[in-house]
Order: structure tokens, then C-alpha cells, then sequence
């Protein structure tokens, strides 16, 4: 069975609504989808999708504590992923829970989508589904471009565990990709493990533990990464990310000179904006109207009636940094 899946917590209930009704409206209501908890914090969510019987909270604790325990033995390995914590603020594991995505390797489906919750559906993934037939992992996005927010650069080791080559052409955004059921096994996980205590902890970059994590289980297991950003010819491959500002609306999809959006990453925007904007707060961002659309698609009347002035969202100054350089991923 194919199905899409998600991570998301209360915290994050806004977007998700939003991505739960793109999937249904771009899919249809009868597209599976799976839940994974960050963590307990799953009240709302839960009643939520009581009515949504194609929807499943995942309820698998002894897969859950299998890839709590895998993070926490990956990143033990790290000679400074603690200190470089600590200096950010997160006295034990960074983010801790955002692993539990690699979930959906024990999950209900033999084929998945995974999106973050902070993402919405724009178009069919028919052809996605069919190219996992000849591929491990399939990705839709230009973090080629960037390797810093994957591994760590500055790493002697870097090339020496994986080829420039590889490097250029198969890391990818953890918001978004399509991969199979049981790609790592007790073997698999613990092979990882032990390639980690080697040495080779030092290339992984603290600060995006799920995404450097899946990056390096995927490629040091040599799974084959297609990415259709770098396989799609010139006139029919598009952006994904909030930070394109050219994306044209019609019909409540982004087209992207011309050719429609397979998803929309509303990247680097805390959850906090979101909850908000639904509350009335005036906020203005990339694309609002297109998130407002999905989130009360089923809830027109419960449409937030803004009074005030509007204001921009202004990230803060590091995470500015971050987008402004992800600028140029999407072009």
C-alpha cells in the first residue's frame, strides 16, 4: 500500500490541517495517510482526525523507542554535537523527536511520501510512486546546492566517506521524499552505528539532526537518490520553497513559470506565525492566502477577518540569514 505521512505535534496543528486537506483535495479523501508523533503532545490532532477515518495517529511504541534509541546512539558518537547543543540552548538532544519521520521505514506503508508538516500539496505524485520501482529514495528539491545545513563542510573526512560526485548529486531536504518500508533493519541500523563510532560522526551537522541523519543513512547504505530537481529538463522542473518569490497563483496552485508545484515548503517559518495568523493577527508572508485556503477548506465560516494592519513576518536575524541564502535553491 502507497500513503503519505507527516511529524507533527499540537504545536503545529494549524499546519497540518492544511496539509491533511491538500492531500485530500489533490489526492482524494481516500488517500492513506500516517501521523508520526514528535511527541505526546497529540490531543488535538488525535480528535481531529476522528473523522478523518483515511488518517492514522501512529501508535507504534516499540518502533518509536527503536528510532529514539537509534538518534540517541548516532549522535553519542558526535565529538561536538553536545557542546554545539548546549551553545544553542538545548541543554540534551537538538530537536529531539523530529527522528521519529524514519518511522515510516517500520510503518504502514510499503511505499511512503514523507512532507513536513509544514507543507502543502500542489500536484499529483503518480510518477514519484513509479520511479521508487527503480529507486531507494525519491527527492524534489535544490539542497544540492547548499551541503552546509546537511554535512559538515569543514570535515577532512567528508570526501573521503562520500565522493564529490555524491555529494553534488544526492543529498536532499528531509521535508520531502518518497522511499519504501524496511530499508534499515536491526543490521542496517547498527552497520550505521558502527561506521559513526569510526570517525565518521564528525561529518554530520548538528544543528538538522533528522535531516543529516537521513542523508547519511541513505547514502553510506549506497540507496539510490533520484532527484527529479536535477533529472526534470530545464522547462519542466519548478521550485518548492516560500523563499521563490515568482511562483504565480491560479486556482489556489503555484505554478512556477508555468508548470505546476508538486508542494509548497513553507521553510523556515516557526509554527508560532501559523498559530497566530489563525488566531487574527494580521501577519503577511509569502503565499499566505494559498495556506489560509487549504487550512479552512471545510471551515470557510472560521476564515480569520483581519482588523488591523497588516505586518510582515521578519524572521529573526539568523534564520534571515538562512533563508536569504536559500534564495538561491529555487531558482
Amino acid at each position: 500500500m502507497d500513503g503519505i505521512c507527516t511529524l507533527a505535534n499540537d504545536r503545529v496543528y494549524d499546519q497540518v490541517i492544511a496539509l491533511l486537506n491538500s492531500i485530500e483535495i489533490i489526492l482524494g479523501k481516500e488517500t492513506p495517510v500516517c501521523i508520526y508523533p514528535y511527541d505526546n503532545n497529540t490531543e488535538k490532532i488525535a480528535a481531529e482526525i476522528a473523522h478523518r477515518p483515511q488518517v492514522q495517529l501512529y501508535n507504534d511504541t516499540i518502533s518509536m523507542e527503536r528510532w529514539d534509541s537509534f538518534a540517541k546512539a548516532a549522535w553519542d558518537t558526535h565529538p561536538t554535537a553536545r557542546e554545539q547543543w548546549q551553545k544553542a540552548g538545548s541543554p540534551g538532544y537538538h530537536r529531539f523527536g523530529t527522528h521519529r519521520r524514519y518511522c515510516a521505514f517500520d510503518g504502514p506503508f510499503d511505499r511512503f511520501i514523507y512532507m513536513d508538516a509544514d507543507t502543502l500539496l500542489m500536484g499529483p505524485v503518480a510518477d514519484i510512486f513509479t520511479k521508487l520501482n527503480d529507486n531507494d529514495c525519491i527527492v524534489y528539491d535544490f539542497q544540492h546546492k547548499d551541503i552546509t545545513h546537511v554535512y559538515n563542510e569543514a570535515s577532512e573526512q567528508l570526501t573521503q566517506v562520500f565522493s564529490e560526485e555524491r555529494i553534488k548529486t544526492e543529498i536532499f531536504c528531509s521535508g520531502f521524499y518518497a522511499s519504501k518500508k524496511d530499508l534499515f533493519d536491526e543490521r542496517k541500523r547498527q552497520e550505521l552505528i558502527e561506521y559513526l563510532k569510526m570517525g565518521e560522526a564528525e561529518i554530520l551537522y548538528p544543528m538538522a539532526p533528522d535531516q543529516t541523519l537521513i542523508n547519511y543513512m541513505m547514502m553510506r547504505s549506497g540507496y539510490s537518490i533520484y532527484n527529479l530537481a536535477l533529472n526534470l529538463s530545464p522547462d519542466q522542473k519548478t521550485g518548492c520553497c516560500v523563499t521563490s518569490p515568482h511562483f504565480e497563483s491560479r486556482d489556489n496552485l503555484l505554478y512556477d513559470k508555468g508548470n505546476r508545484l508538486t508542494y509548497i515548503h513553507y521553510i523556515g517559518m516557526s509554527s508560532q506565525i501559523f498559530k497566530e495568523l489563525c488566531e487574527g493577527k494580521n501577519i503577511t508572508f509569502p503565499y499566505r492566502d494559498i495556506f489560509l485556503y487549504y487550512r479552512y477548506y471545510y471551515e470557510t465560516e472560521k476564515l480569520p477577518k483581519f482588523t488591523t494592519k497588516p505586518q510582515s513576518y521578519n524572521p529573526k536575524p539568523n534564520l534571515t540569514q538562512r533563508i536569504v541564502k536559500k534564495l538561491g535553491l529555487n531558482k
